[in-house]
């Protein structure tokens, strides 16, 4: 019995020892888990920051949940295909080192911004002016993803369909300009390997940048080339 009892002081030390590692190596883990955790939210940070950068308004975003204790150190955001940082979405993020895997997150992301309405009624076919376009501000997020945001996206193009008053503009609805209108005196060009050649025509069809135009050449032929800016046709070889 006092021989066992000697053993047991004599570990008590050890023990002691022992706890107070313990005790003491706590507060470092639990300090390396939330370490991870705040790199890769502020590698999302960065990525979100500089992926939605150029969108037209004022950003906010809500992540999901970052669930995830495996050790990192270096992690590499990216957008899965068929997403993109609008609205509801889903961004994934890969461990490059120690060891690789790989978490998917939902973000919400929220643009307020200014977008284009009608100041008036535009019947079918009004050539749209700045007289023409109102603005208001609301969540982007929400609206048709072809609404415009930038008067130089309507000023200028024609509505197809009429607008009423207050409704917003959106890309489909308005059709640009003819870069190549029928009746208009053009100039078609050819090019080959080492050659240039034009002459003198005259459209047969209304057509706009890259569509096919056909044009009457001074020799009654009617020839097929490409509608180019400034009233030119390209014939391809």
């Amino acid at each position: 019995m006092g021989q066992n009892s000697g053993m047991c002081l004599s570990r008590r030390p050890f023990l002691r020892a022992f706890i107070s590692l313990v005790l003491f190596c706590t507060p470092f883990f639990a300090s390396a888990q939330g370490s991870a955790g705040s790199t890769i939210s502020a590698a999302l940070d960065d990525f979100i920051r500089t992926q939605t950068r150029s969108l037209p308004g004022k950003v906010t975003y809500t992540l999901g949940p970052v669930n995830n204790a495996r050790p990192c150190s270096a992690y590499e955001p990216f957008l899965p295909p068929g997403n993109r940082l609008w609205g509801k979405s889903t961004v994934g993020v890969r461990c490059l080192s120690p060891s690789p895997w790989t978490i998917y997150l939902q973000v919400s992301v929220s643009v307020t911004g200014n977008y284009l309405v009608s100041a008036r009624n535009l019947p079918t076919g009004t050539l749209v002016s700045s007289n023409d376009i109102a603005y208001r501000s609301g969540e982007l997020t929400v609206l048709p993803a072809s609404i415009l945001t930038d008067a130089s996206q309507a000023i200028g193009k024609t509505v197809r369909n009429s607008v009423a008053v207050g409704q917003y503009f959106r890309s489909d609805a308005l059709i640009a300009p003819w870069t190549i209108l029928q009746g208009q005196t053009v100039r078609m060009v050819s090019k080959g390997t080492g050659f240039r050649v034009s002459s003198e025509g005259r459209a047969l069809n209304n057509a706009n940048e890259g569509q096919i135009v056909q044009v009457r050449a001074a020799s009654g032929q009617v020839v097929s080339g490409f509608a180019r800016a400034g009233g030119i046709v390209e014939i391809a070889h």
